[in-house]
């Protein structure tokens, strides 16, 4: 990924998490007064940080500018109260700082999309709860029926080109079909950036992240916001084509043994509507396969 496609020149990926973190916390946030006058700086300045870090100002720049690369923990630690950090959003600060100091970087990792047959099983057992296994890109591995039409429209696109991330940013159903739109955005530009905080030179990150800063002005934007929280379980309302409008529970969960899949499942309480549209969206999913046969899972490989 270049530094042009990130946003940022220079430095690490350590140094530009930090600034882009302390452009978002305010003076008035962490007990400063704003003070008179137009503030040309966003958020703290490096000043600022450093003080609240308990730091000098200094090896603060450096630690920004990416010439200094062996924060200790206690540095880091210091840096995420500052900046108000959540406990996924320090983790992640820690990730970054020990990648940095790494003499010699790791190779990037080789993605893969082999689904066990146990897991498909999984899904098909899991019906009619919409469900399916994406990579840790969001690539849409496998899925049972209802899993698949419950994002409207993608069974159109090639198997390999399903991807959850690129059907919330460009396939055109999407903004009317997720009611949360916004929210669904932010939470897959947050996986991706905490996976780029990490393995920034991964084949399969480069590519889907460099297809949608060109393709979409709503991910830029929120690319560049170097949010790394994403949501693994809650609500989510659907206006679905076929069965109407529908909220669902929903969990996420990482698969062990796997090079970081996730198995995402939503289900709804038997007897309420919600559970009779997903009877349906199950039901819908057989009337579209070849000669009314019920689709199993597919792998997307």
């Amino acid at each position: 990924m270049t530094s042009e496609q990130q946003g940022v020149s220079g430095g690490t990926e350590l140094g530009r998490f930090l600034s882009a973190r302390r452009a978002r916390v305010t003076p008035e946030e962490v007990g400063l007064a704003a003070g008179s006058g137009l503030r040309r700086t966003p958020g703290l300045r490096r000043e600022e940080l450093a003080t609240l870090a308990g730091i000098s100002m200094d090896y603060y720049v450096r630690l920004e500018r990416g010439k200094e690369t062996r924060p200790s923990p206690s540095v880091v630690d210091a840096l995420a109260r500052a900046l108000l950090l959540e406990e996924d959003e320090h983790e992640h600060l820690r990730s970054l700082a020990a990648r940095a100091a790494r003499t010699t970087p790791e190779p990037p990792s080789a993605p893969s999309r082999t689904v066990r047959p146990g897991v498909k099983l999984l899904l098909e057992s899991l019906r009619p709860n919409p469900s399916y296994v994406v990579s840790r890109t969001n690539d849409l591995l496998a899925h049972n029926p209802a899993g698949l039409r419950l994002f409207a429209g993608i069974e159109e696109w090639p198997v390999k080109q399903r991807n959850v991330a690129r059907y919330v940013f460009l396939h055109p159903a999407a903004r009317e079909v997720l009611d949360d739109w916004e929210i669904s955005l932010r939470g897959c530009v947050a996986r991706l950036r905490a996976l780029a905080g990490t393995d920034p030179d991964a084949p399969d990150l480069t590519r889907l992240v460099g297809e949608l800063l060109l393709k979409s002005p709503e991910f830029v934007r929120l690319w560049e916001r170097y949010d790394v929280r994403g949501n693994t379980q809650g609500r989510k309302t659907y206006h679905h084509p076929e069965v109407g409008t529908l909220t669902l529970g929903y969990q996420s969960m990482q698969l062990e043994g796997t090079p970081g899949h996730r198995l995402v499942t939503h289900y709804a309480e038997p007897g309420t509507p919600e559970h009779d549209a997903i009877l349906l969206l199950d039901m819908a999913a057989h009337e579209h396969s070849p000669n009314g046969a019920a689709r199993r899972n597919t792998p997307a490989a």
